[in-house]
């Protein structure tokens, strides 16, 4: 003879296992970033319309040449007319540039100050260029510190700060706030 439990004894026990008899899809937003999803729980890719990646819509990318350390190096203009390479560098507050660089662009210095770095505090000094432009994003008037002991610049929160930036394995993704 067989038993069977009764019907409200079972849906309590799925209730407190936490079971669910229908099928359920997750989806993550981390490979679609505007996104609807269906009826029928299909996600829809809205990137077209949200304008993400569309050239003039608000996302600029630069492209990562190479590392150093694993800290993405990046073709940076300078004035319009000068392009180095620099350290994509986030814990850095503003542009440092290399003597070599100040002098190609004829930076005048302006002053002296002290910079904050891993290696402790440094006297450095700073000057001020027209433009500084990367991936479509440019800053204008920035000053610019003179740090001889650089063999390459970095390129800091004074260039980038008023963008959220993802640094992707070959890119890096600046979208305005």
């Amino acid at each position: 003879m067989k038993q069977y439990l009764p019907k409200k004894l079972l849906t309590g026990l799925i209730a407190i296992a936490g079971i669910s008899l229908i099928p359920t899809v997750a989806h993550s937003q981390e490979g679609i970033p505007c996104f609807m999803t269906d009826d029928n729980g299909n996600v829809i890719d809205l990137g077209e319309l949200c304008g993400i990646g569309q050239p003039g819509t608000g996302e600029l990318q630069v492209p990562i040449k190479r590392r150093v350390a694993n800290i993405p190096v990046v073709d940076v203009t300078f004035n319009g007319t000068k392009t180095f390479e620099m350290l994509f560098d986030t814990g850095a507050s503003g542009v440092a540039i290399t003597p070599q660089m100040a002098a190609a662009l004829k930076v005048k210095k302006e002053g002296v100050g002290i910079s904050e770095t891993a290696g402790g505090l440094v006297p450095v000094a700073f000057g001020r260029v027209n433009s500084v432009a990367a991936g479509g994003v440019e800053a204008n008037n920035i000053v610019v510190t003179i740090n001889e002991f650089l063999d390459i610049g970095l390129l800091g929160q004074g260039f980038f700060g008023s963008y959220d930036v993802t640094i992707r394995e070959d890119v890096i993704e600046f979208s305005p706030r």
